[in-house]
């Protein structure tokens, strides 16, 4: 599983190094960032964490960074840091999906709790998506047959209906059910409901 990292993308130099001693004393791992060009550069698939962002930077700034990394699908959480004459840039940026923003100066304790609020759900997205992936994976494992007694399955008919909508006797759908059951690694319907659902069309 990838280590959570914050990102900080901020130009003021005192500002970076007083939040990665700040995240640092805690335990975080943090990587620093003097410009929104750099972070940019660096980001990739396999990030994970959060994003501590400035708004106001020279050349490209927090919020045209912040629409370039929604445009690449990029899922980590971010923090805007703001003056307070950016909040309401701050605020447009949260009605775009930014998770929350921060005013200067903060309180160390606000800007943690919400870190470590970011982090709980990034590392629950990321876990979803794997479940996702991995439900895809053991789909694309099933057999016509099992596919179609699974759509049975999922549709809440019990094993005689199934055997009379396919034409094939109780025992055989028994056996295709245990099967699909294995495969898809599941242990109840309900289960199975939970796995298929975000897979169908």
């Amino acid at each position: 599983m990838s280590e959570q990292h914050i990102y900080i993308v901020d130009d003021d130099e005192a500002m970076r190094d007083s939040l990665v001693w700040l995240l640092e004393s805690q335990g975080l791992a943090v990587t620093a960032y003097a410009a929104a060009e750099d972070f940019l550069a660096a980001c990739g698939d396999g990030m994970a964490g959060c994003i501590l962002l400035d708004v106001r930077m020279p050349g490209m700034s927090g919020l045209e960074l912040y629409e370039k990394l929604s445009a690449r699908r990029c899922t980590l959480p971010v923090i805007f840091i703001t003056g307070h004459g950016d909040v309401p840039m701050a605020v447009s940026a949260l009605k775009k999906g930014a998770v929350d923003f921060i005013e200067k100066p903060f309180n160390d304790k606000d800007l943690l709790r919400v870190i470590g609020e970011c982090l709980d759900r990034e590392r629950a997205t990321r876990e979803q998506r794997r479940r996702e992936g991995d439900a895809a994976r053991r789909l694309a494992g099933l057999t016509e047959r099992e596919r179609e007694v699974m759509e049975l399955i999922v549709a809440g008919r019990l094993n005689k209906q199934i055997a009379d909508v396919l034409n094939i006797s109780i025992k055989t759908v028994e056996v295709h059910r245990a099967r699909i059951m294995d495969k898809m690694g599941v242990r109840s319907v309900a289960e199975l409901v939970q796995a298929v659902l975000p897979h169908r069309p």
